[in-house]
């Protein structure tokens, strides 16, 4: 399956976005999806895992309480609702599935192209 995620952008600190996600086969084949993000410099991220069959979700501490995580109805489409950003947020971020485990240890089964976010201070 490929995924791409688009939405990134420049904001100012304590701005908004969203991120979105898509999938190539109008469904997610991964049991998951989730959010990777990547600064400059730094390694991986884990940012948000959301399980497909069961609806649990969960959150890196760094950002729990501003990201929510979603996908609409037809299962096609991701979403990743970004509050009160902070310039620590910049980074590449990618659309990801796959177990559950998987995601959360950055090291998904399907990765997307990444979508940049900056956050000016």
């Amino acid at each position: 399956v490929q995924l791409q995620a688009y939405g990134g952008g420049l904001v100012q600190a304590g701005g908004s976005l969203r991120l979105s996600c898509a999938a190539s086969e109008r469904t997610f084949s991964g049991k998951t999806i989730g959010w990777i993000r990547q600064a400059p410099g730094k390694q991986r991220e884990f940012v948000a895992v959301l399980n497909l069959g069961g609806g649990e979700i969960l959150y890196s501490n760094s950002v729990k309480g501003r990201f929510t995580i979603s996908i609409n109805n037809a299962k096609d489409t991701a979403y990743l609702q970004m509050n009160d950003l902070k310039p620590d947020d910049t980074a590449v971020y990618y659309c990801v599935s796959g177990r559950w485990r998987a995601v959360i240890a950055t090291n998904p089964d399907y990765w997307g192209q990444g979508t940049q976010v900056t956050v000016s201070s």
